[in-house]
């Protein structure tokens, strides 16, 4: 999709996604240390906002201007006298992150869906952008999801499961702390579903 489409479908919504943050994303980074952290992709700013209420200091990037505009918006509600703590901003995940290289002890990837040269290049800048011993979480949509889980995107291309994420991995300064698949459940019209997700964690080498 273009920013232009990402641009239509936040306008046309009060709230694209949950309010909360991911599950996943709460579970992996509530146990660290706070530090600074990138989370490309951050769409409303659901996991950065929650985040910055940790006390990390969060640059938070999105392709697309009008999901980075209710983020700061959100954000100020939410975040008070915090709410410096988090800067949105709009970028591109396939260039370099901002701040630069090793500007982040954390860079956050979460349901980021791109054709696989695209989601590796937008891998590649998450690490560099990470300090050694730094980490880069990765939660999306798994491609096994399609036949066995519940909604999410329906083009085989843009999904990918553990293994294809540690494949697009190889060759990086990286170690896998973590790789699964975790099912999520999710509430609908008929009743609880389960969602099939993705969940990387990469620790970055010196």
């Amino acid at each position: 999709m273009k920013a232009s489409d990402w641009d239509e479908r936040y306008a046309a919504h009060d709230l694209v996604w949950s309010a909360e943050p991911n599950r996943f994303v709460a579970e992996i980074i509530g146990p660290l240390t706070p530090g600074h952290a990138l989370d490309v992709a951050a769409g409303e700013g659901r996991n950065a906002i929650w985040m910055a209420q940790q006390g990390w200091t969060v640059v938070a990037a999105d392709y697309s201007a009008v999901a980075v505009e209710r983020m700061a918006s959100l954000a100020a509600d939410r975040l008070g006298d915090g709410v410096a703590r988090l800067t949105p901003l709009v970028a591109d995940a396939t260039q370099p992150a901002p701040g630069g290289p090793a500007a982040y002890d954390l860079v956050l990837l979460s349901y980021l869906q791109l054709p696989e040269e695209e989601w590796r290049q937008a891998l590649r800048e998450a690490v560099v952008a990470v300090r050694p011993g730094g980490r880069v979480v990765v939660v999306g949509h798994a491609g096994r999801n399609l036949a066995d889980g519940w909604g999410g995107p329906s083009e085989r291309g843009v999904l990918y499961d553990p293994e294809e994420v540690l494949e697009r991995a190889e060759g990086l300064p990286v170690t896998a702390l973590q790789s699964g698949i975790r099912g999520r459940p999710v509430e609908t019209e008929d009743g609880e579903r389960v969602a099939l997700d993705t969940v990387v964690v990469l620790r970055r080498e010196g």
